[in-house]
């Protein structure tokens, strides 16, 4: 694992070029007079009750919970998981979607009959496929075409399709046109979640984590740590932290095969990698617009065999299988413990549940899958375990 904090902030959030969706640059009609009226009323109805569907789902859902990691308690380190399995759909990407919907529907980009498309590599369209089947348009998914099966199941349980491309690379290009194919709205989930998400508060992720740590005993955790996948989760936390002046610190975590980390580290908008993340729902092959390097204060780079490591630790622990994002972060909240205990601090460190280990029972729990892709996790396990036991971290090159 390497890990890199920066002395000095960078710059401002690097933008790559944007596909803009169809329609969101179709010219609208000419204008006859200089008081034309181009309101609908059928279409006003309709908004304001696919408006209301979409806050009632928020309303109905109960805040997910806190849950607390073992430690020896002579550390004096409290690590908590925000598990944001309990969803409807399932994972952090419920809230996401309920943003971006919300903020579709509020900039008149989502119509009624016409499909919405999304580029995913599964979490995020299952939760848009719910969504779109509450309000009643169509979905279509892009994603790669080694997405989990159960994601895909997922998808088209909620009312769903599924358009799959051989390179992910190729995703957003081919999204981009589908909804130019269909007349529909490529909802571009890697540009618009760091802004379609209210950061300064409104039940966000992060209010909702300060909130349920108020009777801890380490009420304002020193470390909150993330994974990327748009980059719209640690772009809410750092903005809430910076917002409400806060002391806590923010750590992202990238797995192989992604770019995050090279970019956050040359402060490069550049950055590209050629290969696509075997960690499903984080690591991209650029650096997406929502991506926010100057808001967070450290990242580490994980190798996706440590990630897979944890998530079965993390079933030893608490009974509960979660994905490989999870255990991408979870390792990265760990190596800042042992950080902690070898500086004898006390404090608390968050992290994410992102989603249901069940979703990936082919993959990051399947030995077969394991042998397939020549990861090799037992070393990283003996790591978490000599932790655990003594809180002494391996030297990097033991692991």
């Amino acid at each position: 694992m390497i890990g890199s904090s920066r002395p000095v902030a960078g710059g401002p959030s690097p933008r790559s070029t944007v596909v803009r969706s169809a329609a969101q640059d179709r010219p609208g009609p000419a204008l006859p007079t200089l008081d034309a009226d181009r309101s609908d009323a059928a279409y006003r109805d309709w908004l304001k009750e696919a408006v209301r569907k979409v806050q009632a789902d928020a309303n109905r859902s109960a805040d997910t919970h806190l849950l607390l990691f073992p430690l020896p308690e002579h550390w004096g380190i409290d690590l908590y998981l925000k598990d944001e399995s309990t969803h409807p759909t399932g994972s952090l990407k419920h809230r996401l979607a309920r943003s971006l919907f919300l903020y579709g529907l509020c900039n008149g980009w989502i119509r009624p009959d016409r499909p919405v498309i999304e580029a995913s590599s599964g979490s995020t369209a299952v939760s848009e496929a719910y969504f779109a089947g509450l309000i009643g348009v169509p979905f279509i998914a892009v994603m790669p075409r080694t997405t989990s099966a159960e994601k895909c199941r997922l998808i088209e349980f909620h009312g769903g399709q599924c358009h799959f491309v051989d390179d992910s690379r190729t995703m957003y290009e081919e999204s981009a046109a589908l909804a130019a194919r269909t007349g529909g709205h490529y909802m571009d989930q890697f540009t618009y979640a760091e802004r379609a998400t209210d950061w300064r508060g409104n039940n966000n992720i992060a209010e909702s984590i300060y909130r349920q740590l108020e009777r801890e005993r380490y009420p304002e955790p020193a470390w909150i740590v993330a994974t990327a996948g748009t980059g719209g989760t640690s772009a809410t936390l750092a903005r809430y932290v910076h917002y409400m002046q806060y002391d806590t610190r923010i750590c992202v975590a990238d797995p192989e095969n992604s770019c995050f980390f090279e970019g956050w580290t040359t402060d490069s908008a550049e950055a590209v990698c050629e290969s696509g993340s075997r960690i499903e729902g984080i690591g991209r092959p650029r650096m997406e617009p929502s991506f926010v390097p100057g808001a967070i204060d450290r990242m580490m780079k994980v190798p996706d065999a440590a990630a897979i490591a944890t998530v079965r630790a993390l079933e030893a622990a608490l009974g509960r299988k979660a994905g490989g994002s999870t255990g991408t972060g979870l390792w990265g909240a760990l190596k800042i413990v042992a950080e902690m205990v070898g500086q004898g601090r006390t404090g608390s460190v968050v992290t994410l549940l992102c989603d249901p280990g069940e979703r990936y029972l082919d993959k990051y729990y399947s030995d077969d899958w394991l042998t397939a892709q020549a990861l090799d996790i037992r070393p990283y396990a003996a790591a978490l375990d000599t932790f655990l036991a003594t809180g002494s971290w391996p030297e990097e090159t033991a692991i």
